[in-house]
């Protein structure tokens, strides 16, 4: 009964959305104007300079001196710091780099940040210039093949990813057999995982480690990901409103088809086989998506070139990737914004709020980012957009909070100081909680453009020279040596040690309550 009144809550949220747009559809000529205002791009700034040389570390312990290379790029081979030693059973110097604050694994191609400047670009382009005028299977291109794809290529890679898009039925039974409050990115992760298994021409593990020397089986791996991650959101989504899944349209854009999945059943269900999405609220996703769809070594995408440096199959490798965007501090990110707008209410409440950041004593989510310390330029575009989606299904009363919210953090010393300004976190939740999207599947809707981020690392990686297995070094803390002693002769330790005490279920305690237990 709670499963079906859940599923009922997020069939009429939908509805509520669709019933909000759908006279609009008919009428609207999305070709003859741009939903975003021309963006300024963001900061000009010249490339950096060639700091290739030489440095000369001074070891004060043993008086030595040792020269280090340094490249064009500004980065030393953390081996060259093993020569450092004291000698006896020194090993020589280790970088303790916890989070990879300072730690570069690989040379990349596709994305380049400067947080301080609040620039993101991708092969080059600013973010601005593709979210005001490209699509997300042309940026997903550019992306994976270095440059924006001629008129006949952007045809046939739209053509090839949409007949890619189905999912076998085998993989749509798994997911339908999960359990109905299963997490819709859990579905996500163990639906990637499970692809691996029904792709075995692929599996590096089956066909040998030279099958990604190919680039028709490159290829073929990557639009294969690309067409099946909407469907298996979509079906992920359905299974949590009770709903079976629908089969992709292959006459439909992407982010079209995957409004389309999630909604059509809901007409075609009363005899309308016509359905198709408002164009406008499927341009915003498509732009959403390409903000989304690459940045640079994350935690998802490191774990992704992590998985692929062992020689895994992509489909697993893309699944971890999945996985570690599952945590909250990653893809979740979203979910905790719209919880702190609500918990402020109005806009009366910010001055105390702000009171109780400063305290440390409230926490305020969507402000600050690891790598930005000027405003997140997806942030911009996506404060934009939030306009549009409110134009066409109402206007979501927090967007009044987080307006304010923004306002009065960004005048603020205390934040300004700390360089705390909105990221991609702050108005994309409201934006997809409009749009009738319930919070748990938030991640998911980072994740299916992210495959695009994901594929073009893995496959940058598959050409890299410098690229091994990756294998951190650690530093030990433990003790030194010990002996094995036989269990009569040892005594409990602290009291740390002993394990949880794990709860017994009453139907366990009845079954040990009968006779002969």
């Amino acid at each position: 009964m709670e499963n079906g009144n859940s599923s009922s809550t997020i069939a009429r949220g939908r509805l509520a959305v669709l019933s909000a747009h759908l006279a609009a559809t008919s009428s609207l000529n999305i070709s003859d104007s741009k939903l975003l205002e021309t963006s300024v791009v963001s900061a000009v700034v010249p490339p950096p300079p060639n700091v290739k040389g030489a440095l000369t570390i001074f070891d004060e312990r043993t008086g030595k001196k040792y020269p280090v290379q340094v490249s064009e790029e500004g980065t030393i081979k953390a081996t060259d710091l093993k020569k450092i030693t004291t000698g006896q059973n020194d090993k020589g110097l280790k970088l303790y780099d916890p989070g990879f604050l300072n730690t570069a694994p690989v040379r990349s191609s596709i994305c380049y940040i400067d947080g301080d400047a609040g620039i993101l670009r991708y092969r080059g382009y600013p973010i601005e210039e593709l979210a005001d005028e490209s699509s997300f299977l042309e940026v997903a291109y550019l992306l994976l093949y270095g440059n924006l794809p001629s008129e006949n290529q952007l045809a046939d890679w739209k053509f090839t990813v949409a007949q890619h898009s189905a999912v076998p039925q085998g993989l749509l039974d798994i997911i339908q057999s999960m359990p109905h409050d299963a997490h819709p990115m859990g579905v996500l992760v163990s639906a990637m995982s499970a692809l691996s298994v029904f792709h075995p021409d692929a599996n590096p593990a089956l066909r040998g480690q030279d099958i990604y020397k190919s680039k028709q089986v490159r290829d073929k791996q990557i639009v294969r990901i690309l067409g099946k991650a909407p469907t298996i959101a979509t079906a992920a989504y359905l299974r949590m409103a009770g709903r079976p899944p629908v089969l992709p349209s292959n006459n439909l854009s992407y982010a079209e088809n995957f409004l389309y999945m999630l909604d059509s059943f809901f007409f075609t269900c009363r005899g309308n086989r016509s359905y198709k999405p408002n164009p406008r609220l499927a341009r915003v996703l498509d732009i959403l998506f390409i903000l989304h769809a690459e940045h640079e070594m994350n935690c998802s995408t490191a774990a992704a070139r992590h998985l692929a440096s062992s020689g895994v199959d992509v489909y697993t490798a893309l699944a971890g990737a999945v996985g570690a965007l599952y945590g909250p501090l990653h893809g979740g990110a979203n979910e905790a914004v719209l919880k702190m707008l609500s918990e402020i209410g109005s806009v009366e409440n910010i001055p105390e709020f702000l009171e109780g950041v400063k305290n440390r004593k409230r926490k305020m989510s969507g402000f600050g980012h690891r790598v930005y310390k000027n405003y997140d330029p997806r942030a911009k575009v996506i404060k934009k957009l939030a306009d549009e989606v409110f134009s066409i299904v109402g206007r979501d009363p927090l967007i009044e909070v987080a307006v304010a919210l923004e306002k009065a953090a960004l005048s603020d010393e205390y934040f300004v100081k700390r360089k705390l300004y909105p990221n991609v976190d702050f108005y994309s939740g409201l934006i997809y909680r409009a749009m009738g999207f319930p919070t748990e599947f938030f991640p998911v809707l980072f994740a299916i453009p992210r495959m695009a981020g994901y594929l073009s690392h893995w496959k940058e990686s598959l050409d890299d020279p410098d690229t091994k297995i990756m294998r951190p070094a650690q530093v030990y803390t433990g003790v030194w040596m010990r002996h094995y002693m036989p269990i009569k002769e040892r005594s409990p330790y602290a009291e740390a040690d002993k394990l949880g005490q794990v709860s017994v279920s009453n139907a366990t305690k009845r079954r040990l309550a009968g006779s002969g237990a």
